[in-house]
Formats: structure tokens, C-alpha cells, sequence
């Protein structure tokens, strides 16, 4: 088990190196300066030049790009042009809030998506079947963002039972409950998507392992057919559902940017909307490396999770 998870961790390293790549590039050929976004008003070409010399950005692209990842490996992510503090505390201060909403948004939708779909498939073509999928369908094609400002407009604006925006209120105490009512409305228009997405792949699963011989020996031997669903025939299908949960966890993560932005929820998403309007390239930079860097690791997680119930898989 120890071997293949070192393999796996070594196999995040070209990936992580990648995506390095692609995150530079892709922001190297963003068109603007960043120089002239730090300056403003006072972007003279002599000062731009000055600027660009300060920061490295008129060295070669390649050099650019090692320098950088060079920096990064030691810890340092360097300095928000914009906000003039080390970009990695600010990621990290903004990632704590996306993890919370991400976070809630995950578990939610793989509890759901995976109860939804073992029910429906246990239930295959009667009213319970048609109903969760009716539900499921609708759901899928509902967009995260306009289902939230609806979402606001309904139960925030007209029945005020939730608050509108933001993570904490203005005024009063920052617990749990406060917390809670903020969470609520953007962790579910972020998680229905990926809890259709979820409940579907569980349904036919768990179909396909329904019609193994070792489920049909069970019921022959008297087996409660509840039993035979969730105890044997879901453990089975499990090996199948797991690594749909590790791709609907990068939607989630990634969806948290529209989410944010709706609710105005202080994550890495609408931090990285602010640094993008702003040209803040290291801070972008940094904030989608953790980001992605997040993705990778829990999908070697679910890899390991999938090895676990079926051994073959390290094999």
C-alpha cells in the first residue's frame, strides 16, 4: 500500500509542473502591463520601464518562468503588486473561506447524488426512479449562478430568511449559527449541479453491480433486500462512484468562483476575479497553483480510497 501511494505522489509531480506551465503562459499572454496597472495615472514610459526592470519583467520569458518557479519551491509566491503584502498569506487568509464553502458544498452533494442515485436505482422505472430523475435533470441543467441569485431574490429579498451576501454579518456575533445562515443558500446552488451529476453515475453503478451473481446468491439465500442494497451492492459500486467524486470535487472548486462572486463570499475565487481586473499576475499565479495543487492531492486521496475497496487497483 506504502509503494502505491509513493507512486502516485510521484506521479502529482509532472502534473504539478504542468500545470506551472500552463498557469505562466496563460497569464504571460494576457494582453496588458502590469507595470501600467501598478502606475496608473503615472505610467510614463520611463516609469514603466523602471518598474518592469524592478520586477524582472524585461527578462526573457523562460528565465521569467524559472525564476519564479524557483521562488515558489522555497516557499515564497512573492509580492501582490495590488494589495503590497506576500502573496501566499493572502491565498492562504482567502482559501480558509473557499474551503468552508467548497468544502460544505461537497459533502452535501456526494451524500445526496450517491443516496439519490442508490434509491433510484433500486426503485428502477417506478415512481421514486422517475421523480429523482425528473429532480436530477432539472437540477443538471440549472447554471450555480443564476440558480444563487435566484436563490437571493426568493429566500433572501422576499422571504428574508437568509441573508443576501457575505460570510459574516455586519453586525452581531460571529458563531455558528451566523455562519450557517451565510453558508446555506451559496453551498446548495453550488453543490446541485455536481449532486445531479453524482446521483446519475450512482444510478447506473449501481444498476450494472445489481446484475452480478454474487447479488442475485444473496437474495437466493433470503438476504433483506435492503441489505443487498446499501451493504453489498452499494460497497461494490463504490469503487465506480468514487472517482466521479473526485472530478465533481474540482467542479466544486472551480464553481466556487461564480458562487463567490454572487454571494459576495470572501474566497480565492473572487479574489483571483479582483486580481485578473487588476493584473496582479503573482497573485493569480499563486492562488490557481493552490488551487490546483488541492485538486491533485484529493484525487490521489480518492485513488487511494478506491484501492482500498477493490486491491486490484494497485496492481
Amino acid at each position: 500500500m506504502g509503494g502505491y501511494i509513493l507512486r502516485r505522489l510521484l506521479s502529482a509531480v509532472p502534473v504539478l509542473l504542468g500545470i506551472t506551465v500552463i498557469v505562466f503562459l496563460i497569464m504571460a499572454l494576457i494582453p496588458g502591463d502590469p507595470a501600467t496597472a501598478i502606475l496608473g495615472s503615472y505610467a510614463t514610459p520611463e516609469n514603466v520601464a523602471r518598474i518592469n526592470r524592478e520586477l524582472g519583467l524585461d527578462a526573457p520569458l523562460w528565465r521569467q518562468y524559472l525564476i519564479w518557479l524557483g521562488n515558489m519551491l522555497q516557499g515564497d509566491f512573492g509580492q501582490s503588486f495590488a494589495l503590497n503584502r506576500p502573496v501566499l498569506d493572502e491565498v492562504l487568509e482567502r482559501f480558509g473561506a473557499t474551503l468552508i464553502l467548497a468544502g460544505t458544498a461537497f459533502v452535501l452533494c456526494s451524500l445526496l447524488g450517491v443516496i439519490a442515485g442508490t434509491i433510484s436505482a433500486a426503485n428502477q422505472y417506478g415512481w421514486a426512479d422517475k421523480a429523482i430523475t425528473f429532480t436530477v435533470l432539472l437540477g443538471i441543467s440549472i447554471p450555480s449562478f443564476f440558480l444563487g441569485m435566484m436563490m437571493i431574490l426568493l429566500f433572501a429579498v422576499r422571504l428574508r430568511w437568509f441573508p443576501v451576501s457575505g460570510m459574516w454579518p455586519i453586525y452581531g456575533a460571529r458563531d455558528a449559527a451566523a455562519l450557517i445562515s451565510h453558508l446555506a443558500m451559496p453551498a446548495i446552488a453550488l453543490a446541485v449541479v455536481a449532486t445531479g451529476v453524482i446521483a446519475r453515475l450512482s444510478r447506473s453503478a449501481l444498476l450494472e453491480v445489481l446484475r452480478q451473481d454474487f447479488i442475485r446468491t444473496a437474495r437466493a439465500k433470503g438476504v433483506h433486500e435492503r441489505s443487498v442494497i446499501w451493504r453489498h451492492a452499494l460497497r461494490a459500486a463504490m469503487v465506480s462512484i468514487l472517482p466521479v467524486l473526485g472530478i465533481q470535487a474540482g467542479f466544486v472548486l472551480s464553481g466556487a468562483v461564480y458562487i463567490e462572486i454572487v454571494f459576495q463570499w470572501p474566497g480565492i475565487g473572487r479574489m483571483l476575479v479582483d486580481a485578473i481586473l487588476r493584473r496582479d499576475i503573482l497573485l493569480v499565479q499563486g492562488g490557481v497553483i493552490v488551487v490546483a495543487a488541492c485538486y491533485v492531492f484529493f484525487n490521489i486521496i480518492v485513488d487511494v480510497a478506491q484501492s482500498l475497496l477493490d486491491p486490484r487497483i494497485r496492481t
